[in-house]
């Protein structure tokens, strides 16, 4: 395959397991398994109908996980994370796209707000806002500053407070 060739976009089955984890050490390095949203995702299956991949042939360019979570006990919120997108195929769109396939898939199916800790300038293009400092907060580390919100029903981040968990 070149990389001429046609990228398509899909849900994650279980086969795709190990690219992704290649993909992320690839991308993230040892030190992803220190981060405060790991904590969240922990003892949660590895994929949610909401979790995407990007391939090119059989190759896995880009991948998004996405956890249903509760933030204080209010359902409807999923966290975003880990994105990665293969170094080769950065800069090109390919982290968007999958992101907004999620996004209208979460919608139709009644989730009301995704977040992710992560930088402002890059995920505010994929509509993201830095959510109020201490009204959502996550297990260990997390700067509240890199707690970000995107509402997918308008209006709804006032609604969630306290802590972000995952739903079982």
């Amino acid at each position: 395959m070149s990389e001429t060739d046609e990228i398509a976009v899909r849900a994650v089955v279980a086969a795709d397991e190990v690219p992704i984890k290649r993909l992320h050490a690839l991308v993230f390095g040892p030190g992803r398994f220190a981060r405060s949203a790991y904590r969240v995702r922990e003892g949660t299956p590895f994929t949610s109908p909401f979790c995407r991949v990007a391939v090119q042939g059989d190759r896995i360019i880009a991948s998004l996980r996405m956890t249903p979570a509760r933030v204080g006990g209010q359902p409807g919120a999923l966290l975003l994370g880990p994105l990665a997108v293969d170094t080769a195929f950065a800069n090109k769109g390919y982290g968007r796209r999958i992101v907004e396939d999620s996004f209208a898939a979460s919608a139709a199916a009644g989730f009301k707000l995704v977040l992710l800790v992560g930088d402002l300038p890059y995920y505010s293009r994929m509509g993201f806002i830095a959510v109020p400092p201490g009204q959502i907060q996550f297990p260990g580390p997390a700067n509240p500053a890199r707690i970000l919100a995107r509402e997918l029903v308008p209006g709804v981040l006032g609604d969630y407070r306290g802590l972000v968990f995952a739903a079982g």
